[in-house]
């Protein structure tokens, strides 16, 4: 989610000039005058955020809320959405001139986050559409709370236990709330209950089994088995009676896609433009791919040689143990290469998903935010196979984690990717900056570094690699269109989920899941715009530097500047936001 230059001062000087020129504007004054005033708001906005979600502040670092969840009421959202309002009413009133460039940015960023939540509040409304926010959700609030050493475990599980009195409600809110979801969302949730479920029976008990406060574990175990008791209630809610009667579209249309794009991203291009720059970009990496394919075997189909190779796979018990083992190596590359700059850092650890994100995520980093005082944990999770499913099955899902793909989802998760991007996160310009970002920035960095690995040099062009690298290039790619297509031009979840078999070489497996993730994360073609963004980025400031550029200075100067939209990046680095693709 989220500069090592020569002559700072001079460089931010330069900055500013162009930024100046390429707005035409009134220039801002030179120190920022109304930068105090603007903080003082942005501060009484991120304040706001962390109460609305107790949950997203844990895990960011701040530790006020650690006793609530979010009050999932219908009342509780329309009074967020009015207060949200006013917040951007008052950011409108913000005179933009009197900012530094820092803060211009920030206050762009802000508002276009605020219209983000407003967006899902009223118009995408999960709330009243996605039963899984509220099982899922209330996992989340959970898993946070055991993920990190924060605090001792005492002091955690009195404020779990606090927090798990209030989930039988959310739960009950879901019911009162629900209207008309689409199947599939349905259908989602009942796929994870048993997982969050289990959750609660083994892995939150076995966090805490070091306590010995009998009265504090006697409070737990009543408040624990009220929640179980709850999720189970649910699951059968979801199966005997929702279900049924999950008739309703996901479907954002056309209009409301290019609200939440033009929000979260600040990306206004028109979506028939979008999809021609998605399908030159699926058209340019297929014929890569083959390329790849035939230095491999001429004698067979790219499809075949993919076959060949995904064979070459770890058995599940071992897949992270292997992975471990490959990280560092990758940043020793990225060092020896002069990538960009690694930040002191404890080594990421590599373990299985949590349960209440297996169903649509097969690798993530979770590490401390920005605001963590004291816990240092950072996490790699990998999806493994369910063991109780047949060894067939099993084994067509570990296809998916043959070695080369292994070593391209590190460098995606890892080194150079999310986890080194994330640990600038302390040192942003910014508060908004922690808290809010862009996922074409973060999500099209990691992307982009997949490519730019190989092209640095990284295991010495064997087409394994590249084949692996294109393979997820291509399930970008077909995410980025059947994303526009499922929301605006009625493509089903079933042509969704061939085209990405038939276009980027996915098992049945993967396409399926990938095909139902974007039912609820319509604009997950954020990756492939991110690192398109990127790249058109990388070339600009080039040709900006002349022969002072180097790959490295490129690279710093990106991943200190936040996570911010890439409208805003360039702003920053060229003065001017010029053309995105």
């Amino acid at each position: 989610m989220r500069s090592g230059r020569a002559a700072p001062a001079l460089a931010a000087l330069l900055l500013v000039v162009a930024f100046l020129q390429g707005c035409g504007s009134n220039p801002p004054a030179p120190a920022g005058s109304g930068d105090a005033a603007f903080r003082q708001l942005a501060g009484e906005v991120l304040e706001y955020t962390f109460k609305r979600d107790p949950s997203n502040a844990t895990y960011l670092g701040i530790h006020r809320y650690d006793q609530l969840i979010a009050d999932y009421s219908a009342a509780a959202i329309h009074a967020d959405s009015a207060a949200l309002k006013d917040f951007r009413t008052r950011l409108d009133g913000v005179d933009a001139q009197a900012l530094s460039l820092d803060a211009q940015l920030d206050l762009e960023q802000t508002k276009h986050a605020l219209d983000g939540m407003l967006l899902r509040n009223d118009v995408i409304r999960g709330w009243a559409r996605d039963p899984d926010l509220y099982s899922s959700g209330i996992t989340n609030d959970a898993f946070v709370m055991i993920s990190r050493n924060f605090a001792p475990p005492e002091q955690r599980l009195s404020a779990l236990i606090a927090r798990e009195k209030l989930m039988p409600n959310a739960l009950a809110e879901a019911r009162r709330n629900l209207d008309d979801p689409p199947r599939v969302f349905t259908e989602i949730a009942i796929e994870q209950a048993e997982g969050n479920r289990d959750f609660f029976a083994d892995d939150v008990p076995a966090a805490f089994a070091a306590v010995q406060d009998p009265a504090l574990l006697a409070e737990f175990e009543t408040a624990n088995r009220a929640v179980i008791a709850a999720l189970e209630d649910y699951q059968k809610w979801l199966q005997s009676d929702l279900l049924p009667r999950s008739n309703g579209s996901f479907a954002y249309g056309a209009k409301t896609y290019s609200e939440v794009l033009a929000a979260d991203e600040m990306i206004t291009t028109p979506l028939a433009e979008l999809l021609a720059v998605a399908q030159k970009d699926l058209t340019s990496n297929q014929r890569a791919f083959a390329e790849a394919a035939r230095k491999i075997d001429p004698a067979k189909t790219p499809a075949e040689v993919l076959g060949e190779v995904a064979k070459d796979h770890p058995a599940a018990s071992e897949l992270l143990t292997v992975t471990q083992s490959n990280l560092d190596g990758l940043a020793r590359f990225v060092r020896d290469k002069q990538i960009v700059d690694i930040p002191p850092a404890p080594p990421a650890k590599v373990v299985e998903t949590p349960p209440f994100m297996r169903a649509t995520t097969s690798a993530s980093m979770d590490i401390p935010g920005p605001f963590e005082k004291v816990a240092t944990e950072a996490y790699f999770n990998m999806t493994l196979p369910d063991p109780a499913w047949p060894v067939q099955e099993q084994n067509d899902f570990m296809a998916r984690w043959y070695r080369a793909s292994i070593s391209n989802v590190s460098v995606h998760e890892v080194w150079p990717g999310h986890y080194l991007q994330f640990l600038y996160a302390k040192d942003f310009p910014s508060d908004v900056r922690k808290v809010f970002g862009a996922a074409s920035n973060f999500e099209g960095w990691a992307h982009y570094c997949e490519q730019m690995m190989l092209d640095e040099g990284l295991h010495a062009d064997d087409p394994r690699y590249r084949l692996a690298q294109l393979q997820d290039a291509l399930l970008r790619d077909v995410r980025f269109i059947v994303g526009i297509k499922m929301h605006t031009e009625g493509m089903t979840v079933e042509q969704a989920q061939q085209k990405f078999v038939a276009d980027a070489y996915q098992p049945e497996s993967v396409a399926e899941s990938e095909a139902k993730r974007g039912t609820a994360d319509a604009t997950y073609g954020y990756y492939t715009m991110g690192k398109l963004m990127i790249l058109k980025l990388r070339e600009d400031y080039k040709s900006k530097l002349g022969a002072d550029y180097t790959l490295k200075n490129f690279h710093d100067t990106f991943v200190k500047l936040g996570p911010l939209p890439m409208p805003l990046v360039r702003r920053a680095m060229l003065g001017e936001t010029g053309t995105l693709f």
